[in-house]
């Protein structure tokens, strides 16, 4: 079996657990960690699947602060930046690098054209103000940007630039992305497609940044695992039950319905209460009842874990 690289294994974009105010909810926190832990996966913070865009610096500083006293040292703490405003960013790596990040992950700004000289400048700029090492994120679903494949290699090159997460869904960009970076020692691949996790992990991406992780971070575990191992059949397997209960909160949803519907999955296995932060909104009662019936059935079938 390979060495792991620093940055591998899962890492859970968490979803952000709030009370009916809209503020953290710290005791959901510490249940969904803990089970992560348990699970031997990572928090990844303040991402797309955590509301992060949506949430008060106050409330985001609260959210870090608390991981970070509590499971710094226990687990790798991923935490996302990626607010339009440069000089924000580069304050906010800085503060969350002080309250126990290990990884700043970063985003482009969504909402001015950038030419490819100025993604470079970007993410240069960052890594160069960020006491600890940055991911490059490419999510074109948010940002309407697509971070380009020679881009990133020139970036990789950075002594303090260490992987790319990766959720764009193009299949040609990861067989290549890939076969670039799964021979580099400092350098890893991360991918954020659930459905393409088998395979990718079978070409050699380094690690997975699965939602479904949320409810059920052994079973992505036990994929990853498995792969490494040389146990193929096992891995895709769990592909296909992942997959059967993304479809539970994710099929004919936006991506914000999804993670409402992920949420009340959530309130299902007692992690956390489905509350939203607006604009977002939880789903309507027959909604939440169809999305509580299916993964009962789902569990009777599958285990999660």
């Amino acid at each position: 079996m390979l060495k792991e690289k620093t940055v591998s294994g899962i890492a859970v974009p968490m979803l952000t657990p709030f009370n009916e105010n809209g503020e953290v909810d710290l005791h959901s926190c510490k249940k969904i960690i803990d089970n992560f832990i348990e699970k031997n996966v990572h928090p990844f913070l303040l991402g797309t699947t955590g509301e992060g865009p949506s949430i008060s610096n106050n409330e985001r500083k609260k959210l870090i602060d608390y991981v970070g006293k509590n499971y710094a040292g226990k687990t790798k703490i991923y935490v996302s930046v990626g607010s339009n405003c440069v000089k924000e960013n580069i304050e906010n790596a800085k503060i969350y690098s002080d309250l126990g990040a290990d990884f700043i992950v970063v985003l482009l700004p969504g909402y001015y054209q950038l030419t490819t000289n100025q993604i470079m400048k970007y993410f240069e700029t960052l890594a160069e103000n960020s006491p600890r090492p940055i991911l490059l994120y490419n999510i074109p679903q948010t940002t309407h940007h697509s971070i380009p494949l020679d881009v990133v290699e020139k970036l990789s090159h950075h002594p303090n630039i260490v992987g790319l997460k990766d959720s764009e869904r193009d299949i040609e960009r990861f067989d290549k992305a890939i076969e670039m970076f799964k021979d580099r020692k400092d350098f890893s691949h991360m991918v954020g497609w659930g459905a393409k996790s088998f395979y990718s992990l079978s070409k050699g991406s380094d690690g997975l940044v699965p939602s479904t992780g949320n409810f059920a971070p052994g079973m992505f575990k036990e994929m990853y695992d498995s792969v490494r191992r040389g146990d193929l059949k096992n891995a895709e397997r769990l592909q296909l039950e992942t997959d059967e209960l993304a479809k539970v909160y994710q099929k004919d949803r936006t991506l914000g319905q999804s993670l409402a519907a992920a949420k009340i999955i959530m309130k299902f296995f007692d992690l956390c209460e489905p509350h939203m932060l607006f604009p977002l909104t939880r789903l309507t009662d027959e909604e939440e009842k169809i999305i509580i019936k299916n993964i009962e059935q789902l569990k009777e079938r599958i285990r999660i874990y």
